[in-house]
């Protein structure tokens, strides 16, 4: 329902040096590596110190009738870090865990991740603090709809796209469209990305992160000479991104060994189906009813395999357990799975990780051909979307390859360098307004 009264949005004082850093592990993480990457370029200190922080953090309350006529009031966030290459862009999550902090932190990641992909946007994160399983549809729905109106000065087409993430889909999608639409007095299917192609989603848009997960890890094992049939794989997360990750590189030829969920994972040494195994959207938290042998999800993160693909949750690769990881290749499936500390110690071990601002860029990548084709009033046809998504997929990883070869770097160091390279240029050519 919609508010008769102004939003209550707050523009929340940014953290500052010594405020909450040491304590906020998104955050923390993502300064640190831009401060590790920045140091590998010449270039002005004054704009890093700027990309340290968001631009702002907007927090509003959303009282919310539940089915019973009791009112509940939850707390919901949208962090803007930096908009110099164009609108802010990025998902919005329904989740217990929410905080402000992370959404800074995802919202920093999602400037990179949009930068190495040469997109014009810049980067967002939002979310409410609930646990969706807690709600039903219409309560969900009234949540959604009251939270957009919460926050709708602050999003649009051409301000900030919010697109689904943990605890959202196309549907929580489909009611943003519509609340914003309808206060505007316009249909305005841009305000949002990864609805049904029905009400101007695209084709491709909900398999495009584990796409191109399999491609970046495809590209990855070749440039390790890898063979693609003898390759095998783990992958912890078996929901949208991991279970399309498994199944086209299964269809590949890579030997998938074992593939998890919540409960635990489905693992055989000679290799399973990923396609006989449902995802967690086809059916929540069944993998192990389909595993012949089932391994907890910390034993498959320390298999001995030659790729392993964390799909799941941020900071599941810690210095606790950096030293037990056997793979010989990490491709990140998920948004931060690695802490700093066990990026440093995977590194001293030459244990190459491609990191997720890269190989999982494949939803945002959609999520622009889909605003493309909103603002275009043009559909493009599902081949249209793969065949331009593996066209800049391929682009990126070109990019990126270059300068780790030029500058012998890891894989992090040389997303950011394209990423941190191609936002200086932006923030020098813009400059600084008084």
């Amino acid at each position: 329902m919609s508010s008769n009264t102004p939003p209550t949005t707050v523009e929340s004082t940014v953290s500052q040096p010594g405020d909450e850093e040491e304590v906020t592990s998104a955050v923390a993480t993502a300064r640190r590596q831009l401060e590790h990457a920045a140091a590998h370029l010449d270039i002005d200190s004054n704009i890093i110190e700027r990309l340290k922080y968001p631009a702002a953090v907007h927090e509003v309350t959303v009282p919310v009738e539940r089915d019973d006529g009791t009112v509940d009031v939850f707390t919901g966030y949208r962090a803007h870090h930096d908009s110099v290459r164009g609108p802010y862009k990025g998902g919005l999550r329904y989740h217990p865990g929410v905080t402000r902090e992370e959404c800074i932190g995802l919202s920093m990641w999602m400037t990179w991740k949009c930068a190495v992909m040469d997109l014009p946007f810049g980067g967002a994160k939002g979310g409410i603090v609930v646990d969706p399983k807690e709600l039903s549809t219409s309560e969900k729905e009234r949540l959604t709809r009251r939270f957009t109106d919460e926050i709708r000065d602050t999003i649009g087409p051409n301000k900030d796209i919010p697109a689904p993430d943990m605890g959202t889909d196309s549907q929580t999608m489909s009611w943003i469209m519509d609340a914003y639409s309808m206060q505007e007095a316009e249909t305005l299917p841009g305000v949002v990305t990864g609805k049904p192609p029905v009400i101007g989603g695209s084709y491709g848009r909900e398999e495009a992160p584990g796409r191109s997960v399999a491609l970046i890890a495809r590209e990855a094992c070749n440039y390790y000479d890898y063979s693609p049939t003898e390759t095998t794989v783990a992958v912890q997360g078996f929901g949208s991104v991991g279970a399309n990750a498994a199944r086209l590189l299964d269809e590949w030829g890579a030997i998938v060994v074992a593939v998890s969920n919540v409960n635990g994972a489905a693992y055989d040494p000679a290799g399973l189906d990923p396609h006989k195994i449902p995802s967690h959207d086809e059916e929540p938290e069944a993998v192990t009813d389909y595993a012949d042998e089932i391994i907890g999800n910390d034993e498959l993160l320390t298999l001995d395999v030659d790729l392993l693909i964390p799909a799941a949750i941020g900071d599941v690769i810690t210095e606790a357990n950096a030293d037990s990881i056997q793979a010989h290749l990490i491709v990140e499936g998920a948004n931060g799975p690695t802490t700093f500390a066990a990026d440093e110690i995977l590194a001293e071990r030459d244990i190459p990780v491609v990191p997720d601002i890269l190989a999982n860029a494949g939803g945002v990548t959609v999520s622009y051909f889909e605003w493309l084709q909103d603002i275009n009033r043009r559909s493009w046809s599902l081949e249209e979307v793969q065949d331009e998504l593996d066209q800049e997929m391929m682009s990126a990883w070109n990019d990126v390859r270059a300068e780790v070869e030029k500058r012998d770097v890891t894989w992090r160091d040389a997303a950011y360098i394209v990423a941190l390279s191609r936002l200086v240029d932006a923030h020098a050519n813009r400059g600084l307004w008084p």
